[in-house]
């Protein structure tokens, strides 16, 4: 599974109102493995940036005047994503972005490049509802080093969103596990057996003459609809 990492910075809020990307970066994964190649350019937007912006990213329009424009970086930028899972916080803004851009050059728009959009935010907000669910937030939660973030960059932004998604998606990992072979045997060594004494004989409840013939009317359905393919009834048959 190839995946692409992707963060954009942007002169303002809103590409409807002629807002542009100043950076765009995009970090690649294949099988859940940084692969330690990238894409990250500066961008030229032709226009002013809105001071809540600068305020937030830092990026002056005087360091971007010699930087390409968007028009120039597009088709390898396309060709770095194409085929790709691209996996944004906050989806709807960056592609939203991207999508006018793409537009601005009577280019297709990204959905029809790559292989699927995974929303880190929407993600987020589904496993703790409730909670504040920004890069930042998500770092404390998992234990993701952002020390270095001082300001939003679209290149770190998307290395550390890298981070947050392989901790966000590992799943559940028993502390047996993380000990290792041998701390496991010793703490299983080490726990005591519960004591027979004074505890009660299990109870076996069989299943009655009607629930057998439930059962076995279940598996004869599950047969039928499988075309002969119910295995649980075939090992019945055959013990």
């Amino acid at each position: 599974m190839r995946q692409i990492f992707l963060d954009t910075e942007t002169t303002g809020l809103e590409h409807r109102l002629g807002h542009r990307i100043i950076e765009i970066a995009g970090v690649e994964m294949c099988n859940r493995r940084l692969t330690n190649h990238h894409f990250h350019r500066y961008l030229n937007p032709e226009r002013d940036i809105d001071a809540g912006a600068l305020a937030v990213h830092g990026i002056s329009r005087e360091f971007l005047l010699d930087k390409p424009h968007f028009a120039d970086v597009a088709a390898e930028f396309l060709d770095f994503v194409r085929g790709a899972e691209l996996v944004i916080h906050n989806a709807a803004f960056d592609l939203g972005f991207l999508n006018a851009e793409l537009a601005m050059l009577d280019m297709a728009p990204l959905d029809t490049v790559c292989h699927a959009v995974c929303d880190t935010l929407r993600m987020a907000k589904d496993l703790h509802p409730g909670k504040k669910n920004n890069l930042n937030a998500l770092c404390d939660r998992y234990g993701v080093d952002n020390s270095h973030r001082t300001l939003h960059g679209a290149l770190l932004d998307a290395e550390i969103l890298a981070e947050v998604y392989l901790a966000m998606t590992r799943g559940q990992e028993s502390l047996i596990i993380d000990l290792g072979d041998d701390s496991a045997s010793r703490i299983a060594a080490a726990r005591p057996l519960p004591s027979s004494g004074g505890r009660k004989a299990q109870v076996v409840r069989r299943a009655s003459d009607e629930e057998i013939a439930e059962h076995q009317q279940a598996l004869a359905d599950l047969d039928e609809a499988s075309k002969g393919k119910c295995l649980w009834l075939h090992l019945e048959s055959s013990s």
